[in-house]
């Protein structure tokens, strides 16, 4: 028998141990030393046309958001603080280049001229882009509105103050004396009123009181102002 290790990969026919038939005349052991054969490789044309248009695809869009990512373009910055309903000053604004996506909405620097006198419709806060929905060009009480100052101690304030454009809820308290309203006068204030902050003035009066601005509606702008004036 033969004692040599066939190639790895050929085909091998082992020599028999007896002859076949009891012939005293065994065939010669044939050995094929070709390699077997690969199996056919089918190709796709499809997909091999949808891979290269993904790649291609991949690579705009990659391209794309890249030349996006490096475009900065000059805007309207707020510099300084304003009050909701004060004129914006041109000493409140500046400009910047920043890099800006499409659901962020700015004001174009070129534009800054057209700013300046517009009515502040909310606080604006320094170090910000300025917005479209930040101006407007009616100043408080809007239509529909009436502006009721209320004179308030510091105690009765938030600790974190109020700013202009907060939304607060006027509830009717007992004066001094425990009075409900002014002797004689419209009906007090009976249920909350919703209001909007319009001003502040932090600053004590002689009698120890902060004043706010509130704007309420005009249905309920009597009876707040009833109510304000007993304290």
């Amino acid at each position: 028998m033969n004692s040599r290790s066939p190639a790895v990969g050929t085909v091998f026919f082992p020599e028999p141990d007896m002859p076949p038939n009891g012939s005293a005349h065994a065939r010669p052991t044939r050995r094929l030393s070709g390699r077997l054969s690969g199996l056919p490789r089918r190709r796709r044309p499809a997909m091999m046309a949808l891979a290269v248009a993904m790649v291609g695809a991949g690579v705009l869009v990659s391209a794309a958001v890249y030349q996006r990512a490096g475009q900065r373009f000059s805007v309207v910055t707020v510099t300084r603080s304003v009050s909701a309903g004060a004129p914006i000053t041109a000493g409140d604004l500046g400009t910047a280049r920043v890099g800006i996506v499409n659901a962020i909405r700015v004001i174009p620097a070129s534009q800054l001229g057209q700013v300046i006198g517009e009515i502040a419709a909310v606080g604006l806060r320094p170090a910000t882009l300025l917005a479209p929905a930040d101006l407007t060009s009616a100043q408080p009480p809007a239509l529909g509105q009436e502006l009721v100052p209320a004179s308030l101690r510091p105690s009765a304030l938030p600790a974190s103050g109020l700013f202009p454009g907060d939304h607060v809820l006027i509830v009717a308290t007992p004066g001094d004396q425990g009075q409900a309203g002014s002797a004689g006068g419209p009906t007090s204030l009976r249920a909350p009123v919703p209001a909007v902050v319009a001003a502040v003035n932090d600053a004590p009066d002689s009698a120890g009181l902060d004043v706010v601005d509130l704007l309420v509606s005009d249905a309920s702008g009597v009876a707040v102002a009833d109510q304000v004036s007993t304290g």
